[in-house]
């Protein structure tokens, strides 16, 4: 598998810095951060939390005036680094992190370039620079997750719940029924490796953790909607996994 150069341009102004960790340890999962620039008028107390967690992560800020009011001028300045590291040649992919649709265009021409585009926000994210990305992942579900086996501290009865955006319904059923036959052999049987990536070319925000699963499997299971089959392999540790349509 060939490990993708990632450039990561965040928005400060539209993502909070409160995940940053979270947000970087997501993005290693897609590739390397080859670059990491993050764009704000420091001189902003708005901003002032991140100036914190800049240097533990490596990440250089990149100073835009506000030359107007109400007019946020650090995407163009994002969007002009953007097109000069596509044409540099040094990566292979791009993380935009913002919730602002202004950077749909951006997304959406990166893409033509034979970029992968991976896009992080809030769920307040308008659906058009969702659509525009490869792939979209929810900030609210970096939360780091929940240790079954830790000690509950005390007077604590209950442990925090996973963070859930969705409820699983017909639409979720659908979308995955219709993927499942899509990719079927013969006999209905879809190979589990293949649907994730299939299903986020049809939807760039799915993510099995936006309904509280960590896995795609335990949401599909849960639906009761479909027939599993774990099939052996030649390593005794590896199974490959095939579902079909009750």
């Amino acid at each position: 598998m060939i490990d993708l150069r990632l450039a990561v341009l965040i928005d400060a102004d539209n993502v909070p810095h409160s995940s940053v960790k979270e947000m970087l340890e997501e993005i290693t999962k897609n590739g390397t951060p080859t670059i990491k620039r993050i764009y704000a008028d420091w001189t902003k107390p708005t901003v002032s939390g991140w100036k914190n967690v800049l240097l533990e992560n490596a990440i250089t800020p990149i100073q835009q005036y506000s030359y107007t009011t109400g007019k946020n001028s650090s995407d163009s300045a994002l969007i002009i680094d953007a097109m000069d590291i596509l044409y540099s040649e040094k990566v292979d992919g791009f993380c935009i992190v913002s919730s602002d649709s202004d950077f749909t265009r951006l997304a959406t021409r990166l893409r033509e370039a034979g970029m992968k585009v991976i896009g992080i926000g809030q769920k307040k994210t308008p659906l058009p620079f969702i659509t525009a990305c490869n792939k979209f992942v929810y900030l609210e579900i970096l939360k780091a997750p929940v240790n079954e086996t830790k000690e509950l501290p005390r007077g604590q009865k209950t442990r925090p719940e996973k963070p859930t955006l969705n409820k699983i319904d017909q639409d979720l059923i659908r979308l995955l029924k219709e993927s499942v036959a899509d990719l079927g052999d013969e006999n209905g049987w879809t190979f589990l490796g293949e649907l994730g990536n299939f299903i986020l070319k049809k939807k760039a925000d799915f993510d099995p953790r936006n309904y509280g699963f960590l896995k795609l499997l335990p949401l599909i299971k849960s639906t009761r909607q479909f027939e599993i089959d774990e099939r052996e392999t030649p390593n005794r540790n590896i199974k490959h996994i095939f579902i079909r349509i009750k």
